[in-house]
């Protein structure tokens, strides 16, 4: 074999012996997790699978095609799913590092200059002219700088350890929105429902001003029973527009949550319902009405009570808020591991800090860089015959830092801080994922709690009413003590509808704590469409 090729092979030879990544760091961060959780009902482990639909459970038609939309059209998401494109594209970069390049040249001209003076034979002897020269060249140049101590290979690995924590970054998104959109339908929903119910009461009380009027009048009552009353009205009547900003406040922060105007969703997460105005005559029943609108008759005209009518109104006011909850879900702590996009990117934080660490004491080794080119090259110069011929070289190249100001191990000191940030960063996300969870499990328990004994009031409350109604009815009781028993089944149901909301919203939460609502399919498949439009 010709001499001339025994260095470079050889040399490459030696670099495919030695390239073993010398300088790699590990990942790994002992995390210290509890065998179960404190504050849950019953937690056994369970495929991650389950959490994939949860908010399905709600059995609510018009919640799921707002998660679709939101889904489609968030913005926070088209972000996340372009920085997973970003990443992706910065991984080509970093692994192209890791192969020859191979560049292509094409170059000519013609030049003449005074500092190339020829002698040339003449009839008079030597004649110095200044020729013209035209050049033509063109070729292939090949370089690679070969890997031997595996710093290219950490940065590539580094840059996929990003792209991994993009991919999170966009579940986390998802898992995000998810919870918003179905916490705030739900609290819109129990604000709607609220509002029902705090309408009826006005319309309670105003029949209870009306009825202390005619008391009044007739001798039966006094006028500080009647301001009263006014108080009360004028108080209860107060609290209206603040529920109806509530509501309107929810409406637009779900139709920006869906990529659109907030105004936009206003008709179609409307009180589903009658008016405000035809659900208090519904309230008032035609005696009631009569009572009224002829004072002079005899007050021996029993009013009718409202009974049934209210009850059905305020059950039926919100046709569209859920009836039933998702089941609960049951995970172990160690699975948080698995299905929190925030815990999984924490752990691709540190395998990219780790990686760039080795990558930068790689840089205390020396570097070696083959290099070859090959083409064409034609020179004609005036007077003299053209010259064209094939050329090439071959060549390679070893260097090695030795005084560089420290700049490198300053660099490496760099990397190995941030490296105990993330490290540290990881164990804190893990102990916030646990506080999460678990506070969420008591919201849960306490709402629930509370759920069950104001359930319980109400149904006190409606037993009041029925005994109260019951005496009226046999002419042994005071009308207005049957309007203020159903004032108090209003206020029980109002802190009732409070607590179902209340609950729900706390399923929501235990649901965000364990990453619900994402899968790794349904997230390609995401990047994919995004790439295609």
């Amino acid at each position: 074999m010709n001499n001339r090729y025994l260095s470079p092979l050889a040399i490459l030879s030696l670099a495919s012996l030695v390239a073993c990544t010398p300088t790699r760091v590990g990942d790994q961060v002992a995390l210290n997790s509890p065998a179960s959780w404190q504050h849950a009902p019953n937690a056994q482990a369970t495929d991650a699978v389950d959490l994939k639909t949860w908010w399905q459970g709600f059995n609510d038609p018009l919640l799921n095609e707002l998660i679709d939309k939101a889904l489609a059209a968030n913005h926070d998401i088209k972000i996340a799913t372009a920085r997973v494109r970003e990443a992706n594209a910065m991984v080509t970069v970093a692994e192209a590092a890791l192969y020859p390049s191979l560049d292509f040249s094409l170059s000519g001209g013609r030049e003449k200059r005074i500092d190339r003076i020829v002698g040339v034979p003449s009839g008079q002897g030597i004649k110095l002219i200044t020729p013209t020269a035209d050049a033509v060249s063109g070729g292939l140049a090949a370089r690679w700088e070969i890997d031997v101590f595996g710093g290219r290979h950490l940065e590539a690995e580094a840059a996929a350890a990003q792209a991994e924590g993009s991919q999170e970054g966009l579940h986390a998104a998802q898992v995000g929105l998810l919870a918003q959109v179905a916490t705030n339908y739900l609290e819109l929903r129990g604000v709607q429902q609220r509002t029902c119910i705090l309408q009826n009461n006005i319309a309670l009380q105003r029949e209870r001003l009306r009825t202390l009027q005619v008391f009044v009048k007739a001798g039966l009552a006094n006028e500080a029973d009647l301001a009263r009353q006014q108080t009360l009205l004028q108080g209860t009547e107060a609290t209206l527009p603040g529920l109806v900003n509530a509501e309107q406040k929810l409406i637009h922060r779900l139709g920006v949550l869906l990529g659109e105007p907030p105004e936009s969703l206003g008709n179609r997460l409307a009180t589903v319902g009658p008016p405000p105005n035809e659900a208090l005559n519904q309230l008032i029943p035609f005696m009631v009405r009569q009572a009224h609108h002829e004072r002079n008759q005899p007050l021996a005209v029993r009013p009718e009570p409202f009974g049934d009518a209210q009850e059905s109104l305020v059950d039926g006011a919100i046709q569209g808020s859920p009836r039933s909850l998702p089941a609960m879900p049951k995970l172990l702590p160690a699975d948080l591991l698995a299905q929190r996009p925030d815990l999984r990117l924490a752990q691709t934080e540190v395998s990219a800090a780790a990686a760039s660490l080795g990558s930068a004491r790689a840089d205390l080794y020396p570097k070696l860089v083959l290099s070859a080119s090959g083409g064409f090259g034609a020179l004609a110069v005036g007077g003299f015959p053209s010259l064209a011929d094939s050329v090439y070289a071959l060549g390679s190249g070893l260097s090695a830092p030795i005084f560089n100001a420290g700049r490198i191990r300053a660099h490496i000191a760099a990397a190995d801080a941030r490296l105990e940030q993330v490290a540290a960063n990881y164990e804190k996300t893990f102990l916030l994922a646990l506080e999460d969870a678990e506070n969420a499990f008591v919201a849960h328990r306490s709402a629930t709690d509370s759920l069950g004994k104001l359930t319980e009031a109400e149904a006190s409350a409606e037993k009041a009413y029925r005994l109260v109604d019951a005496l009226y009815q046999r002419g042994a009781g005071n009308y207005l003590a049957v309007l203020d028993a159903q004032r108090s089944k209003l206020g029980a149901s109002d802190e009732r509808a409070k607590a179902e909301t209340a609950v729900s919203v706390a399923m929501v939460s235990l649901y965000r704590a364990f990453g619900g609502g994402w899968t790794l399919d349904s997230s390609v498949n995401a990047i994919e469409n995004a790439s295609a439009r």
